[in-house]
C-alpha cells in the first residue's frame, strides 16, 4: 500500500511482542450477525475471550426474531461477562425514535450502541469482528497497549495474505489510490494522517471511554473511515497509534452482491469524500475519475510485481475489473448519515441495555 511519512505512532511486530494490559480496564465490543453466530471462527473468538476474563463483552447482534432464541441461547452458553444487545428489537428502535435518532440500520449503528454500553462500563474499549479465524488473546492486549501508555486511540494493521493471494482489496484498490489522487493537490495534515495508516479499513480499534463517547460513526458501512476522522479531530495524530496484530485471517467478502465489496465501496468512498469536505477539501467526484484510475492502475502494476516476487497468485484482470467498479462507486458516492456522539444524545446506555433485555425476554430468550 502507498504510505507517506507516518504521522501517527506505529508499533511493529518484530517477532518479540509481549505486552499485557490490565483486562479489568477493558470492555470488548464484538458486533455480530446471526450468520456469524454458531460458526467455528466465532466460537473460537468467544472461547478465547472466556479464558481472558475482560471486564465486559458487549455483542451488538443483528438477528431476525425467528433466529433469536437459538442464537441468544448459544451466546449465553459461554462463560462471559456478556451484555447482549438485540439491535433489531422493536424496543431499541422505539428508544432511538424517542431520542430523535431513528434512521437507517446498519453495522455502524449497531457498533454505536455497543460503544455506548462499553464506554459506560470501562476505561478502555476494544472493538473487533467476530469472524476472525486466527483470533488470539494478544490482539486485545496489543490494541489496548497504546492506551495504557497515554495514547487515546489505537488502530490495528496486518498483512492480508491468505491462500497465497493478496486480499485487503478495498484498501489497495480504492482507499490508497483515491487518497493518493487527492494528495496530489491537497497536502494537508488531515490527508497525510489518513494516508499514514497501513490498514485504514481494519475493523479493529481501541479508544478511551472519553473518545468513544465522542465518536460519530456512519450508520451503515464507512465506520472505519469515520472513526479515523473523528480520532483526528478528538486527539490529533499525536494521540493516535497503529498496532501490528501479526498474523490475521478472517472471512472474505464476495466482490458483487448487496453485501459485497462493490456495494461497500460506494459507502466507503462516500465517507471519504464526506470527511475530506469536513476538513476543508471539497472535490467533485467526476474530477477524481482519471486521477484515481491512474493511481489505481499504478497500484495494480506494483502489486502484480510484488505478487510475482513472492510467488503469490495474482489475477490482474480481476483487479482491473474492481478498479472499474470502484471508479463508478466513487462517482455514485453520497455522504453518509452519521450517528451523534453519545455525549450529545438524550439517551443512556442503561436504557439501551434495558430495552434489549426486555426484547430478549419477550422473545423467550433471556436465558
Amino acid at each position: 500500500m502507498e504510505h507517506s511519512q507516518p504521522s501517527v505512532a506505529t508499533l511493529h511486530d518484530f517477532g518479540s511482542v509481549q505486552v499485557a494490559v490490565p483486562l479489568e480496564k477493558v470492555s470488548i465490543v464484538v458486533p455480530m450477525t446471526a450468520r456469524e453466530a454458531m460458526t467455528l471462527p466465532t466460537e473460537g473468538v468467544l472461547e478465547t475471550l472466556e479464558a481472558m476474563g475482560p471486564a465486559g463483552v458487549v455483542i451488538p447482534l443483528r438477528c431476525a426474531a425467528a433466529e433469536l432464541p437459538a442464537t441468544s441461547a448459544w451466546l449465553r452458553g459461554f462463560d462471559l461477562p456478556l451484555t447482549l444487545l438485540w439491535c433489531d428489537g422493536p424496543q431499541i428502535g422505539q428508544l432511538l425514535a424517542d431520542a430523535d435518532i431513528a434512521g437507517p440500520r446498519g453495522k455502524g449503528r449497531d457498533v454505536w450502541l455497543g460503544l455506548g454500553v462499553a464506554a459506560a462500563a470501562s476505561e478502555y474499549v476494544v472493538v473487533h469482528d467476530a469472524d476472525t479465524i486466527s483470533y488470539d488473546a494478544s490482539y486485545v492486549h496489543r490494541l489496548a497497549y497504546p492506551l495504557s501508555q497515554g495514547y487515546a486511540f489505537s488502530k490495528a494493521y496486518y498483512a492480508r495474505i491468505e491462500d497465497r493471494r493478496l486480499y485487503g482489496r478495498l484498501v489497495r484498490l480504492l482507499f490508497a489510490p483515491l487518497l493518493a489522487a487527492v494528495a496530489e493537490g491537497h497536502h494537508t495534515a488531515f490527508v497525510r494522517y489518513l494516508r499514514s495508516f497501513h490498514y485504514p479499513l481494519a475493523g479493529e480499534f481501541a479508544a478511551t471511554s472519553e473518545v468513544v463517547r465522542a465518536l460519530r460513526p456512519p450508520r451503515t458501512w464507512g465506520l472505519e473511515v469515520g472513526t479515523l476522522a473523528d480520532a483526528f479531530d478528538l486527539v490529533g495524530p499525536a494521540g493516535a497509534a497503529q498496532v501490528d496484530l501479526g498474523r490475521y485471517e478472517h472471512h472474505h467478502r464476495a466482490v458483487s452482491g448487496p453485501a459485497g465489496l462493490e456495494a461497500m465501496a460506494e459507502a466507503v468512498a462516500g465517507t471519504i469524500m464526506s470527511v475530506l469536505a469536513d476538513h476543508g477539501i471539497v472535490i467533485d467526484a467526476g474530477e477524481l475519475r482519471e486521477p484515481y484510475r491512474e493511481a489505481a492502475m499504478a497500484v495494480v502494476d506494483r502489486y502484480a510485481l510484488d505478487a510475482k516476487f513472492n510467488g503469490l497468485r495474482y489475477d490482474r484482470a480481476a483487479e482491473v475489473e474492481q478498479v472499474t467498479a470502484y471508479t463508478a462507486a466513487i462517482e455514485a458516492a453520497v455522504p453518509p448519515e452519521r450517528m451523534p456522539p453519545w455525549d450529545a444524545v438524550d439517551l443512556t446506555p442503561g436504557a439501551v441495555t434495558a430495552a434489549s433485555a426486555a426484547a430478549l425476554a419477550e422473545q423467550g430468550s433471556s436465558g
